[in-house]
């Protein structure tokens, strides 16, 4: 797992921020700049996180849903994927 504050910095030096929450949850509250894609849509949107050389934060509401998404994205070859589970964890 990964602190929200080094997600932070790794998103400020370009990682993709990746919400994997309900377009509902998303629209509620997101960290600004974050790409969604819902857990439940990832098996056909996932080519849009770009090559699988991509540098990847995600998180999702408490952490479940993240750790699926990651585990489906290392079957696809990503491999660069820094999970810090809850959308709390962020330094605001």
């Amino acid at each position: 797992m990964t602190s929200g504050e080094d997600a932070k910095k790794m998103v400020d030096a370009g990682a993709l921020l990746l919400d994997v929450r309900t377009p509902a949850e998303f629209a509620e509250r997101h960290i600004p700049g974050a790409v969604n894609i819902p857990m439940q849509e990832i098996e056909v949107r996932y080519e849009e996180l770009g090559p699988p050389d991509t540098r990847i934060v995600l998180h999702c509401r408490s952490g479940r849903r993240s750790d699926i998404v990651v585990q489906f994205l290392k079957t696809k070859g990503y491999e660069d994927l820094h999970d810090f589970k809850a959308l709390d964890a962020w330094p605001w």
